[in-house]
């Protein structure tokens, strides 16, 4: 898989690009995101505190937690301790003011750090998530690793992430929209145009379906299973650790 990265001329890593892209967007990211799903996204995350909430979980981490959208919603799963973990500190600080208001310190706590090389024990979580960030790891295959070794032994694992419709009208309706409506969409709201170009880019081309869920496979994850949602733009996985 070619990576793709937001700053085509840089001479920046994906990682450093990953991190500088989102501390210059954090602030657009919230409105941004609710305008490009029509805020359906919201229900997608419903959707995974669902699964994650069936194995109730005491400790959860959430990596990639961006502005902490997911980690805020899994408070509602009884766990009493969920950490939010990400690159980015101006996405960080965000998602520190939100749970400041809505008083859930105690229970989320969030850390600055890199998926590929997490600051966690072996077997520390019941349960591990990801929305909308496993694209972003520089290399997946070492970020599913670090995954599967934070993971607790029968901890629950699962992944949003964005996919592409297979079937007639939708993936052709989802193609137009990808290329002629969100890069307009990324112009008018965002100062940075290079991210919102990177978002949809790394989207069309990231593996999804059957074909992530053979990586699953083969870095050890065992009871891999999918679920498309919405004609199939998002994909939500499931899986365990023997």
């Amino acid at each position: 898989m070619s990576k793709i990265k937001p700053y085509k001329n840089s001479e920046l890593g994906k990682k450093e690009q990953v991190t500088k892209m989102f501390d210059t967007i954090s602030g657009d990211y919230d409105g941004l995101n609710r305008v490009i799903s029509f805020g359906i996204d919201i229900k997608w995350r419903k959707k995974v505190v669902k699964l994650v909430k069936e194995k109730q979980p005491e400790t959860i981490l959430d990596i990639a937690t961006g502005t902490g959208d997911l980690a805020i919603n899994l408070a509602e799963t009884n766990a009493t301790k969920i950490i939010g973990l990400d690159i980015s500190s101006g996405m960080l600080d965000i998602g520190k003011e939100k749970i400041k208001k809505k008083g859930l310190e105690q229970k989320i706590e969030m850390v600055l750090g890199d998926s590929e090389n997490m600051p966690f024990d072996d077997n520390t979580f019941d349960a591990i998530t990801v929305a909308f960030g496993v694209r972003n790891f520089e290399t997946l295959e070492n970020g599913l690793k670090e995954i599967l070794r934070v993971l607790k032994p029968s901890g629950n694992f699962v992944i949003l992430e964005t996919s592409m419709p297979d079937k007639t009208p939708y993936k052709q309706g989802y193609n137009f929209y990808t290329k002629n409506i969100l890069p307009v969409i990324g112009r008018v709201f965002s100062k940075d145009r290079s991210a919102y170009k990177y978002l949809c880019e790394s989207a069309s081309t990231f593996p999804y379906g059957e074909a992530l869920n053979n990586i699953l496979r083969k870095i050890g994850f065992i009871n891999v299973e999918d679920f498309p949602q919405t004609f199939g733009v998002a994909t939500i996985y499931r899986a365990s650790k023997q």
